[in-house]
């Protein structure tokens, strides 16, 4: 009897998924699916913490009714998964699937991998100084070698566009897979038992098993023009301009750095921009290596320069409808549900002066009388409550500051600061096209406000002092290079420190391998 049920292997589903998006829902399916077709199944789950170190894992395990009555005895179920020995992972969101890969869930003889393509970026891509993020691609790549059948998609876009959640379309995707001898009406009246959104469930359910049978679509959609859209949203005048002076990744860029500064500023200040960049252009043709990307580097970095975070603009983001819209969204608000949100502000006298017409924020700065008032007033920052009249308008006050902003202490500064930097660039350019374009991308340590900002303008200031001695050597754009992962490593500064004194010092140039370890 005993060698009949070890005969019989139980079918092994691991389910990866962050919070709210219907994981626990969906194990209780599988298992329900199972028991009304003739199985025994378990159900576990392992809570996680969401993006911080991974999803909740719920585990289950199906056996067949029939093989274990025949044994006598029911068979002795697993409570977690085991590497190696999954059958179905169904990953709610692409770096999931990527971890269930990473733990040996997903093997090339055994694993179905069903996941959805959209990303929810995790903690450290967020807190990363700089971009942060992980490719996509290349873990699209990773989970297609390491399953036995890949089947991946966007589900979160489905999801929205049948007001449902991923599970739903997970559930429409396992039965579309074909891992489970079961037919799709025993899925659908899974749903129905469940009572759980079952209008919304069910149109999510359908449109997942569509696309599993259509095999999914295991790589991001790529558009022809990624400009495009971008340069629809423009003035007539402008996009043609764009379109005519800029192809490429360039053209992507101007066009999007084009439509954040009009809506930052004013069409003039995006005017600006162009006549900033045309020098660039110049310098791309007349040193480029056809590729575009330091010309693409460099709208990159001017328009974040010059879109830079001031208190008018985080006033402007916080009170705009599409954010109350967001989080009324986000906060799944029933019918008669008040909503109340609360900014927290903890300005310094440095933002306080920055706001300030030039003159008055350097006398405000300077004038240790006007300091020791203005700090105690400072110090314990405020609560606005954005949704009632009183913080609306307050908030509101401070947008109405925006056509003044060029007038401003950090006007005046990030302009000199930006110029100062393009000057850098385009002398670059003239001993080395690698070099020039480290330089344009170190630009990318001076960003926020606050302490944030102040050092990164110290990291950079400290590789602007660094570069005529590395403008002659042979190898300057792969040291700066290695010298700006240096600065990123940490925020303290110490591993660029330590980077620049090896290198004073004559070290072999190699900062790169030794900024990546820190």
């Amino acid at each position: 009897m005993d060698a009949q049920i070890t005969k019989v292997r139980p079918i092994t589903i691991a389910i990866l998924a962050l919070g709210g998006e219907g994981g626990g829902v969906l194990a209780d399916w599988i298992v329900d699916l199972a028991r009304h077709a003739g199985h025994l199944a378990q159900a576990t789950s392992v809570p996680g913490v969401a993006q911080r170190t991974g999803a909740t894992v719920y585990y289950v395990e199906l056996f067949p009714k029939s093989a274990a009555q025949a044994a006598g005895r029911p068979p002795v179920l697993g409570l977690l998964p085991m590497p190696g020995d999954v059958d179905v992972v169904l990953a709610s969101e692409l770096m999931e699937a990527a971890r269930a890969v990473e733990r040996g869930f997903v093997t090339p003889d055994k694993t179905l991998l069903i996941a959805s393509t959209h990303r929810m970026f995790s903690m450290t891509e967020k807190i990363a100084l700089a971009d942060g993020r992980v490719d996509s691609a290349a873990l699209l790549r990773g989970c297609q070698a390491a399953a036995r059948q890949f089947v991946a998609f966007d589900m979160a876009a489905i999801a929205d566009a049948t007001a449902s959640v991923v599970s739903a379309v997970l559930f429409g995707a396992l039965a579309g897979g074909g891992p489970l001898p079961i037919p799709r009406v025993a899925f659908e009246a899974a749903i129905r038992r469940g009572q759980v959104g079952v209008k919304s469930s069910l149109a999510a359910f359908a449109a997942g098993f569509e696309a599993a049978r259509a095999g999914g679509a295991a790589s991001p959609a790529v558009t022809d023009d990624p400009g495009s859209s971008a340069l629809s949203s423009l003035p007539q005048v402008l996009a043609a301009e764009v379109a005519r002076d800029y192809a490429g990744e360039a053209r992507a860029i101007v066009a999007a750095a084009l439509a954040r500064l009009i809506d930052y500023q004013d069409a003039d200040y995006a005017r600006d921009f162009l006549v900033r960049l045309a020098r660039f252009r110049e310098l791309e043709a007349r040193h480029g290596d056809g590729s575009g990307r330091l010309l693409a580097e460099v709208a990159r970095q001017l328009a974040l320069g010059m879109a830079y975070e001031d208190t008018i603009r985080v006033a402007e983001l916080k009170i705009r409808p599409a954010r109350f819209t967001r989080v009324r969204e986000e906060a799944q608000l029933a019918p008669g549900q008040i909503l109340e949100i609360a900014e927290f502000f903890h300005p310094r006298v440095q933002e306080i002066a920055d706001t300030l017409p030039a003159p008055a924020g350097q006398w405000l700065l300077r004038t240790a009388w006007a300091r020791r008032v203005m700090e105690p007033l400072l110090r314990r920052g405020k609560i606005v409550k954005t949704t009632s009249v009183r913080g609306f308008l307050f908030l509101y006050a401070i947008v109405m500051l925006k056509p003044l902003r060029r007038r401003s202490l950090r006007f005046a500064t990030e302009q000199a600061a930006l110029d100062e930097w393009l000057g850098l660039v385009g002398k670059a350019a003239g001993s080395s096209y690698a070099f020039a374009l480290e330089v344009a991308r170190m630009r990318n340590l001076a960003k926020g406000y606050g302490e944030t900002l102040e050092r990164g303008r110290a990291k950079l200031d400290k590789l602007a002092a660094a570069l005529p001695r590395l403008r002659e050597r042979q190898d300057a754009g792969p040291v700066l290079a290695g010298l700006i992962k240096a600065a990123l490593a940490e925020e303290s500064g110490q591993a660029l420190d330590k980077a620049i004194a090896e290198l004073d010092e004559g070290a072999p140039a190699n900062p790169i391998g030794r900024a990546t370890n820190l």
